[in-house]
């Protein structure tokens, strides 16, 4: 057995789990590891292996869903922790991911995204905790990976000049357009981190995962996170329902709304423009180049909005269109 291993043995060791057999599940984008453990009995447990020599940090996982369950929110319950060693044993929510959900039955998915909003709709009128801020500046320089990682696998280099100067302007239409009070923000709210369990009463028919990067910020950005989704396609019909059924839940400010919800999906999608090459580049995980093209599609769409108009062509001029030969780029 390897060191790990056998830091994983004890840990389920000491709490009872050393019987239960084992499934590993598949990962994600990050370094966490996940498995299923299930007993005699049927009864299942996950367990995350986040090991804090490649970065992992259990503690705001625990944080945050003690926050969200706090609000009787279905995050997993935390069974037993080792933050030292980067080992939680989670409830287990089932594989009922909304993009498995759907695909199983087409016909629920305007009840899934309606439920996905009025979840938000209850977490926005709800205390922030202690959270650090997407802050205009913080998000300008996140749009910094389409250049430095997005830009530089393409075209060679990261264009600095230009990158420094967006920074600047976005950082002041931010300013201008994500006004308001700050709310609880996920950063990631979407039909591959939402679990579906019709078992249970309202909001909680929502299970939430991959929450511990939340950050306070504008009530916009989680919603464009779950209806500007990088990995499938969201119907046009129930993108505008559910921006209509969040205003009217919340009773903001329609225009000012919108205006910020184009502009949060900009700042979004240029970043996961970003991250999507690097995981490819520098982890070899290639698969997520073939997102692109629609990550592409809802920052172009998100540009046509009169709030970007002073960046909008400049930054079409100088960021690479995935067409074949940006992808094969991206793929090397």
């Amino acid at each position: 057995m390897t060191i790990r291993n056998d830091e994983i043995a004890g840990f389920l060791a000491a709490h009872g789990y050393q019987s239960w057999t084992h499934t590993t599940l598949a990962g994600d984008a990050s370094t966490r590891c996940y498995r299923r453990l299930t007993a005699d009995t049927g009864q299942t447990v996950i367990l995350m292996d986040w090991p804090p020599e490649t970065g992992g940090d259990t503690r705001p996982f625990v944080e945050i869903a003690t926050y969200l369950t706090g609000l009787n929110v279905s995050a997993p319950q935390v069974l037993a922790q080792d933050h030292d060693r980067g080992l939680l044993l989670i409830e287990d929510l089932g594989d009922a991911l909304f993009t498995q959900a759907i695909a199983a039955q087409p016909q629920t998915e305007t009840e899934l995204y309606e439920a996905a909003t009025d979840l938000l709709v209850q977490l926005h009128g709800a205390p922030v905790p202690d959270l650090s801020p997407l802050t205009p500046r913080v998000m300008a320089e996140m749009t910094g990976l389409a250049f430095t990682e997005y830009h530089r696998a393409v075209r060679g280099d990261s264009n600095d000049i230009v990158r420094a100067r967006f920074e600047d302007q976005f950082e002041e239409i931010l300013r201008r357009s994500l006004t308001g009070d700050m709310v609880f923000v996920h950063r990631d709210y979407h039909a591959e981190n939402l679990i579906w369990l019709p078992d249970r009463d309202g909001i909680r028919r929502v299970g939430v995962i991959d929450f511990q990067d939340a950050r306070a910020g504008h009530r916009s950005y989680d919603l464009a996170s779950l209806l500007q989704d990088a990995r499938r396609d969201v119907p046009k019909r129930i993108e505008t329902e559910m921006i209509e059924r969040y205003i009217q839940a919340t009773g903001i400010d329609e225009v000012s709304f919108r205006r910020a919800y184009a502009v949060a999906g900009v700042q979004r999608n240029m970043r996961i423009l970003g991250i999507f090459a690097h995981l490819s580049q520098n982890l070899g995980k290639r698969q997520y180049i073939d997102f692109v093209p629609r990550v592409w599609a809802h920052f172009e769409r998100g540009l046509s909005h009169p709030a970007l108009e002073t960046v909008a062509e400049a930054l079409l001029d100088v960021l690479p269109e995935p067409n074949a030969d940006t992808l094969e780029k991206l793929r090397a």
